[in-house]
C-alpha cells in the first residue's frame, strides 16, 4: 500500500497560505495566519466552524468541525449519513498512517472538511470520507454500494486509482482517464480528487524531494488546469502557490518576501488602496448604491507573475479592489461612478457579466487613475460583481449545486430540458469536458492520452466560433481553422479542402477570435480508393486541440505517403499555407509533332507547307482557326487568340487552314490533338495527384504540367495533354473540374500577343464563385463547357 503523507490543514480554505518551501520545511508565522484568515469570506466561515461550540454529543470529536462547516451551508444536511460514513472510514482505515506520522483518519477528514467549506452537499461529503477505503483498505465497492447507495459508490468508484501491477508505468494516466470518464457523467468526480490533492499538496513536504517534484509537476500541468476549468478559484489559487514552492522555492521566498514587506508598510502608513476604497465607498453611499467594498489581496503567484512581467511593482500588482453588489443591474451602476469620479484607463475593460468566460466566471473588470495622468502608483484595478458571481467565483461548479443555485427546483428541470449538451453554462457537462471525452476514447496509448491531456488543458480560455448554418463550437483559445473542421467531425475534418471566415477565403492555419463565423469547405466525395482525401501532416503544426491532433496521426500513420512522380512532372505537393512551385516545363519541340500537325490541319494552295499548331492557344477541332506564315512553316491558332490577333493587327497576310477531317471528309484519320487548360483551386495536399488521376482517367497523355505559387489562398495549375480524339476535350474538363478544390477549368489563352508563337501564360481572373461548399457536386449541366463559342465561364 503506498500511502501519501499529510496532516490536518493548518487553515481554512480560501485564506492566502503562506507556503514554505520543502527544503526549508518550516511553517507560516501565526500572525500571517491570521491575516491569511481574514482576507476570505470563506476562511472566516471555515474557521468560524472550527471553534463555534454546539457540536452533537452524539457525534465524534474528530468529525465535529465538518459538522458545523457543512450546517452552515446545509442546516437540514442528514449529519447522522455523515457520522456513519465516518464510523466506517474510521474502523477501516485504524492502524494505517501516513508518513507525517498521524493516523490515515486525519486524510479523509482533512478532504471532507475542504469540501465541507466549500459548501458541498451531503453525497459528496460522504464519498469524500470513504474514497479512500476501497484503494487502500479490505472495503469493497459493492460494501459502499450497498450501505449508501449507488451514487456515493460511483463517486468513490471514480477517484480510486488502478493498481500499478495491472497497469504499470500507465497506472497514473489511466486513473485520470477514468476519472475524466466518471467527471462527465457527474462532475462531482473530479471536486473530490482536486480537494485530495489540495490536502496532499499541503503536506507535501513530508514526502521524498523526487516524490515533491513529481506531484508537483502533476498538479501544475493538469490538478490545477482543471481547477480553473471548474472555477474553484481558492482551490486553483492555493494549489498554484504551493507548487512555486515545491518547485522554484527560491522565487516563491522572494515572493513572499515583497507580499511581506507590502503589509508592513500598509501597517505603518495610509494604504493607497483602502484609502481608494474608502472614498469608492463614500460615493456609493452618495449614489444610494448598496455595495461591499474591500481590498483584495493578490495570492503570491500573481504578484510573482507581476514582478516577472513588469519588474517594478505597484499597489495594484499586490491587490484589487473588490465591489460586491446585490443585482446585476447593480454593477452597471458602480462602474458608472468609477468612471464618472476617476479616470477608465483604455483598453482595461472587460464586461464578463454579459459574456461569462469558459469557467462560469462573471464579473466586470475596470482600471482607473487616481490623479491625471496617474500610472504604477495611481492605478487601481477594480472587480464588480454580485454576492451570487462572486460564490461562484470563488466556489465554482460546487457553488452551482448549492441550494442557492436556481430559483426553485421547476425553474432546474426546465433549464436543463432544453440545455445543449455543449452549453458552458451546464455546471454538470462544461464545453472544454465534452471535448475532452470526445477524444479520449479514441487514443488506446497511455503516453499519447497523457500528452494530448497536458497540451488540451495547458490554454486559459476558451472561444466561441459559429458555422453558417448555425451550429456552435466552443475552442480554446489559439485555435485555428483545422480544429473547427475537426470540431465538426473526423470525417469533416478529413475532408476538408479550405475555410471561409466571414464570407473570405482563409488558409486552414489562420487563428480564430471570438465570434467568428466558419463555413467548412469539403470535397464533394471520396476520392482514390473509396476514402477523403485526408490532412497534411503541416496540419499538425496548426492543431491546437488534442482531438484534431489525434485524428490527423491516425489518418497519416494509416495511409503513408509513397513518393510519386506524376507523368512528365516531378509532383510537389503544396501543404497547408505552403507555396506551391512549378513541377513541370513546357516542351519547346515534340518529337513528330509536325507530322501530326500536317495529318491534322490542311493550308490552302501550300500542299508542302510545314503546318503546325500553335503552343499558345493549342486550338482542337472543331475551333475555328487562323494561319500565318512564319519562319519554316504555317503557325495554326484559334480564332481570336491574342498571339494570333496581334499578327494579324501587325500586317501579317493570313493563310487559309483548315481540319483536315473538315476538308477531307470524316474518313481522315486524325493520329492526336494537342490541349492545354489551366485549373484554378484551392490550394491542399495531393491537389495535383488528383487532377493527374483525373487526366489520365479520360485517356489523355499529359505532355508537361505546371503549377504557378499561391495567390490568396489560390493556385493554378496548368497541363498540355495529348488527345486521341477532340471529342473528349469537355469530358477532360469536366472530369478536372469535378477534383475537390478544383472551382474552374478552362482552355488556356496567351497573355500577350507573341510573333514568335512563343508559349504563354493564362490571364482569366480566377473567381471563387465556383466554390463547392459542404458536400455539393456540381450537376452534368454546370459542369460542361461547350467548346465552339465564348467560354461560359470568362
Amino acid at each position: 500500500m503506498n500511502v501519501d503523507a499529510g496532516d490536518l490543514p493548518a487553515v481554512p480554505l480560501g485564506g492566502r497560505r503562506t507556503v514554505s518551501p520543502p527544503s526549508q520545511g518550516g511553517e507560516a508565522a501565526s500572525g500571517g495566519l491570521r491575516r491569511a484568515r481574514a482576507r476570505s469570506g470563506l476562511g472566516r466561515a471555515g474557521f468560524a466552524a472550527l471553534l463555534v461550540g454546539g457540536g452533537r454529543p452524539q457525534f465524534p470529536d474528530a468529525l465535529e468541525p465538518v459538522l458545523r462547516a457543512h450546517r452552515s451551508h446545509h442546516p437540514q444536511a442528514d449529519f447522522a449519513l455523515l457520522d456513519r460514513a465516518y464510523q466506517l472510514a474510521e474502523a477501516s482505515h485504524r492502524g494505517q498512517t501516513r508518513k507525517s506520522g498521524e493516523p490515515y483518519i486525519t486524510h479523509p477528514l482533512a478532504v471532507t472538511m475542504i469540501l465541507a467549506q466549500l459548501g458541498a452537499e451531503t453525497t459528496t461529503l460522504v464519498a469524500s470520507l470513504l474514497h479512500d477505503t476501497v484503494e487502500d483498505t479490505a472495503v469493497t465497492l459493492d460494501q459502499v454500494r450497498e450501505g449508501f447507495g449507488q451514487e456515493v459508490a460511483y463517486l468513490v468508484d471514480g477517484v480510486t486509482k488502478l493498481e500499478k501491477v495491472d497497469f504499470g508505468a500507465a497506472a497514473e494516466a489511466e486513473t485520470f482517464r477514468k476519472m475524466l470518464l466518471a467527471t462527465g457523467e457527474d462532475v462531482r468526480v473530479m471536486v473530490i480528487k482536486l480537494a485530495d490533492r489540495l490536502h496532499n499538496m499541503r503536506t507535501i513536504r513530508h514526502m521524498k524531494p523526487a516524490s515533491r517534484i513529481r506531484i508537483a509537476k502533476v498538479t501544475r500541468d493538469v490538478l490545477i488546469p482543471l481547477a480553473e476549468r471548474l472555477g474553484i478559484q481558492v482551490v486553483k489559487t492555493e494549489l498554484e502557490d504551493i507548487v512555486l514552492a515545491t518547485l522554484h522555492p527560491e522565487e516563491y521566498a522572494e515572493t513572499r518576501a515583497l507580499i511581506s514587506a507590502r503589509e508592513a508598510a500598509q501597517q505603518e502608513g495610509i494604504d493607497p488602496l483602502a484609502e481608494f476604497a474608502g472614498a469608492l465607498r463614500r460615493q456609493l453611499r452618495e449614489a444610494r448604491v448598496q455595495a461591499e467594498v474591500t481590498v483584495r489581496p493578490r495570492h503570491a503567484v500573481s504578484v510573482h507573475r507581476s514582478r516577472l512581467r513588469r519588474g517594478e511593482l505597484a499597489p495594484c500588482d499586490f491587490a484589487r479592489v473588490l465591489v460586491v453588489v446585490e443585482e446585476n443591474a447593480d454593477c452597471y451602476a458602480v462602474l458608472g461612478e468609477l468612471h464618472t469620479c476617476w479616470s477608465p484607463l483604455p483598453g482595461e475593460f472587460k464586461d464578463f457579466i454579459a459574456a461569462p468566460k469558459f469557467n462560469l466566471y462573471q464579473s466586470l473588470h475596470t482600471a482607473v487613475a487616481t490623479a491625471p495622468g496617474g500610472a504604477g502608483e495611481d492605478v487601481v484595478e477594480v472587480l464588480v460583481r454580485t454576492a451570487r458571481m462572486h460564490q461562484v467565483a470563488e466556489f465554482g461548479v460546487v457553488a452551482l449545486s448549492s441550494p442557492g443555485a436556481r430559483a426553485d427546483e421547476a425553474h432546474a428541470e426546465e433549464a436543463a430540458a432544453g440545455r445543449d449538451e455543449l452549453d458552458r453554462t451546464d455546471p454538470a457537462r462544461p464545453g472544454w469536458l465534452s471535448r475532452l471525452l470526445e477524444w479520449q476514447r479514441e487514443t488506446p496509448d497511455a503516453d499519447t492520452f497523457w500528452s494530448a491531456l497536458t497540451a488540451d488543458l495547458s490554454g486559459d480560455g476558451e472561444l466561441t466560433v459559429v458555422t453558417e448554418d448555425g451550429r456552435t463550437l466552443h475552442l480554446p483559445v489559439g485555435s485555428s481553422c483545422v480544429d473547427a473542421a475537426y470540431a465538426l467531425g473526423e470525417e469533416v475534418g478529413h475532408r476538408c479542402i479550405g475555410v471561409r471566415l466571414g464570407g473570405r477565403l482563409a488558409a486552414l492555419s489562420t487563428e480564430l477570435h471570438d465570434g467568428d463565423v466558419v463555413d467548412v469547405l469539403t470535397e464533394d466525395a471520396p476520392v482514390g480508393a473509396g476514402e477523403p482525401g485526408g490532412p497534411a501532416p503541416e496540419w499538425l503544426a496548426h492543431a491546437r486541440t488534442a482531438s484534431a491532433r489525434i485524428a490527423i496521426e491516425r489518418w497519416l500513420a494509416e495511409h503513408p505517403q509513397p513518393v510519386q512522380d506524376a507523368p512528365g512532372a516531378a509532383e510537389t505537393e503544396a501543404g497547408v499555407g505552403a507555396g506551391a512551385e512549378r513541377v513541370g516545363t513546357e516542351p519547346s519541340s515534340v518529337p513528330g509533332r509536325d507530322v501530326r500537325d500536317r495529318a491534322l490541319v490542311i493550308a490552302a494552295g501550300r500542299p508542302g507547307a510545314s503546318v503546325r499548331l500553335a503552343r499558345c492557344c493549342t486550338p482542337v477541332p472543331p475551333d475555328p482557326l487562323l494561319g500565318f506564315a512564319v519562319k519554316g512553316g504555317i503557325a495554326v491558332h484559334r480564332s481570336g487568340c491574342p498571339t494570333g490577333s496581334g499578327m494579324a493587327g501587325g500586317g501579317r497576310a493570313p493563310v487559309e487552314v483548315a481540319w483536315a477531317h473538315d476538308a477531307l471528309g470524316q474518313d481522315a484519320a486524325p493520329v492526336g490533338y494537342m490541349v492545354t487548360v489551366q485549373a484554378d483551386a484551392l490550394g491542399r495536399p495531393r491537389l495535383l495527384a488528383d487532377l493527374t488521376a483525373a487526366i489520365s482517367a479520360v485517356g489523355a497523355d499529359i505532355v508537361s504540367a505546371s503549377v504557378e505559387p499561391p495567390q490568396e489562398l489560390r493556385v493554378r495549375h496548368r497541363y498540355t495533354v495529348e488527345l486521341p480524339d477532340a471529342g473528349l476535350l469537355p469530358g477532360l474538363m469536366k472530369a478536372m473540374l469535378r477534383v475537390a478544390g478544383v472551382y474552374d477549368v478552362y482552355r488556356a489563352v496567351p497573355q500577350t500577343a507573341n510573333p514568335d508563337d512563343g508559349p504563354g501564360e493564362g490571364v482569366r481572373p480566377s473567381s471563387s464563385s465556383g466554390i463547392r461548399s459542404s458536400a455539393g457536386a456540381l450537376s452534368d449541366e454546370e459542369a460542361v463547357l461547350p467548346l465552339p463559342g465564348p467560354d461560359p465561364f470568362r
